[in-house]
Parts: structure tokens; sequence; C-alpha cells
């Protein structure tokens, strides 16, 4: 496997998107995104989702050229249409306007409609808490992959939603979830690594776990029927709460600023459609509500209770939300991102057909 170094990643991807003729601050900002998903271990959503926008851009529906405007501008709240390009660059607009707003009226609320997959929502909450603010992300997904609670065919998609917020001397917090028990792309690269994927996150057309991950990639992107469960696997388990979080998401994200629920468009969308997925960015400034220092200080100390709470296995300290994601970062900026072989082919075959240079390169 290679472990290629964040620098090599980051041009790559922008080699990339800039073949393929997105405007060049656009795939430099969207190369930037997608480096840094991978550099905090969220592989799923880094360049191994290219592969994914190469088919988007065959099929028509992703019109890598456009550029992100703002259609709709009131005090606290803003809309873009995403103009049928790539999410990163509506996402990063939609959260710098949210934070601009904030400022001037204590929260700032952006959405972006016409839009496709932005990668991590967690990066773009993070800008909010790199600002002194905390920040929301909700969006919706193309994908048709959540199975419903009591449910026997899938109905919404893993609809994603981070937070973060600041912690004085702390990283901030930074909680990114799907709303399904795991994200669709997860078990991509379980089929990439062809490795099992754990029982209880896909299940068959009969509800059946499925734990071969070639077979679950079937089942979710092949119409072999199933899909994944939500948040918290089985009824008894709680999932009728992942599922309520899914439509939650749908309906802030996408039906509130414009973008599409799949079920319904799928009866009518052409092969060359765009996707049309929503995104919604908060930002919400503590002086709205209190000292901003005071604020931060208090979220540190209640960190601090946490981190030293007493373990079930002293082995596995209790962690806080971004901890994981934090120290994936500092050992990937030294020894590299890990790219496995057949993830590897198949940026070489993008690169052929894109005519942009093969740049990967070890840490």
């Amino acid at each position: 496997m290679l472990h290629a170094s964040p620098e090599s990643v980051r041009a790559q991807c922008h080699a990339v998107l800039a073949a393929w003729g997105m405007p060049e601050d656009l795939a430099e900002l969207t190369a930037e995104v997608m480096v840094e998903t991978d550099l905090t271990g969220v592989d799923s959503h880094g360049i191994s989702m290219l592969m994914n926008y190469e088919e988007m851009r065959q099929k028509g529906q992703l019109r890598i050229a456009g550029r992100p405007r703002l259609v709709k501008d009131f005090a606290a709240t803003g809309l873009l249409d995403g103009e049928a390009t790539l999410g990163h660059p509506s996402g990063v607009m939609a959260m710098k306007l949210a934070v601009e707003k904030a400022r001037a009226f204590g929260i700032g609320a952006v959405g972006a409609f016409n839009s496709h997959h932005f990668g991590a929502a967690g990066y773009y909450a993070r800008l909010a808490a790199e600002a002194g603010m905390v920040g929301l992300v909700t969006s919706s997904a193309r994908g048709v992959l959540l199975v419903p609670t009591r449910g026997a065919e899938p109905v919404l998609g893993t609809n994603p939603w981070a937070f973060a917020c600041p912690a004085a001397h702390h990283a901030p917090v930074l909680l990114d979830m799907a709303t399904t028990t795991v994200a669709a792309n997860k078990v991509k690269v379980y089929h990439l690594n062809d490795k099992p994927i754990p029982e209880g996150w896909v299940v068959d057309g009969e509800g059946r776990p499925v734990t071969d991950s070639h077979a679950a990639m079937g089942n979710l992107f092949q119409g072999r029927g199933g899909g994944i469960t939500p948040l918290g696997g089985t009824e008894a388990g709680g999932s009728h709460k992942g599922y309520g979080l899914a439509l939650m998401v749908q309906l802030l994200g996408g039906t509130l600023v414009g973008g599409s629920f799949s079920p319904i468009r799928n009866r009518t969308q052409k092969p060359d459609d765009p996707n049309n997925i929503g995104h919604l960015c908060i930002a919400i400034h503590p002086q709205a509500f209190r000292d901003p220092l005071a604020f931060e200080e208090e979220v540190a100390a209640i960190l601090d209770v946490l981190r030293t709470t007493r373990p079930a296995d002293p082995a596995k300290p209790v962690l806080v939300p971004g901890e994981p994601e934090e120290a994936s970062r500092i050992e990937r900026m030294a020894g590299g991102i890990p790219i496995p072989d057949s993830l590897d082919g198949l940026i070489r075959g993008i690169c052929e057909r894109a005519d942009a240079p093969y740049l990967l390169a070890p840490a």
C-alpha cells in the first residue's frame, strides 16, 4: 500500500479537477477540502471520491465549470445556487458567509441548492469553530440507502450532519456523522481493502444482515435490494432515533433550501440532470449569549472532565468528538495518507482518461 504525502494527494486532486475544467481557484479549494478529509481519517470522502465524480461528469450530471452564486441575501440568512458543480465550493462559501453574518447579527444561516456531494460535513462546521463560533451543518444526499425502522426498502440518504465548537486551549469539539449506522462510502473503503464489514451495517432485501463487503456494494449501488440501517441498527437498539434524525436533516439541509428528495425526484430525473443536493450551514456567535472567552473556557473545562472519566478499559481512555480525527491528522501528516493498491490503480486510470499527470508520491 502506498502512503502518499499530503502534498501529493492535494496536487493529484487539483490536477484531475483542473483537467476536467474546474476553475483554478475552485479546483484548489476543492482539493484542499479533499486532502484535509483524508488527513482526518475519513477515507470514504477524500481522494477516493474521484471515481464517483468522474462517473457523474460522464453522465452529464456534474457541471464542473460552474461557480456558486448568491441568489438570496437577507440580514442573517442567505441562499446559494451551487450551479451544479461539486459541493465543496458551496459548502465553504456558505459557512464563510454564515460566519460573516453571525459577526453582525449573532447568528448566520446560509443554504445551498443545486449542489452535489461536498465531502465531509465536519470540514465546514470546523470553519465556524476556527472563527470562534459554534457551527452546525446539515446536507441532503443523492443516494437512497437508508432503510427506515420497520421498513423493507430504502427511502432516505445517509444525510450527514456536523457540529463544531471552539474550546479555548483545546482543539475544537467536532462531531461529524451520518444518520445511518455507517456512511455508504465507508462500505466502499472496506470493499477496496477486501475486508468484511461488521454485522449490522447493511441488510439485504429481506432484512438479513450482510457482512461481505463486495455483496454489500451490490446491495447499495447495484440495485440488488436492501440498504443501510439507521443509526441504532435495530428498533430495539434505537434505530427510530437515527431514522428521525435522517428525516430532520433532509428537511433542513434539503427541503428548506430547495434541494430535492430523491425518491420523488427519481420519478422524473433524466440521466444527465444534476442531483440538486442541498446544504445548510449555521454559525452562532457565543457573544450573542455570553462572554465568548468565558464560554470557551467552560467548554474546555467540560472536556477536561470527560477526558478524565474513569475508563472501563484503562487501555482505551474516554475521548471527545474530534480527537480521533486530530490524532489521524497528526499521524498522516508525518506518515502519509494510505492509498490501497486497488484505489491507486483506479486513480491512475482517471488520470489517463483526463489527460492529467499522475502525482501521488510516498511521504
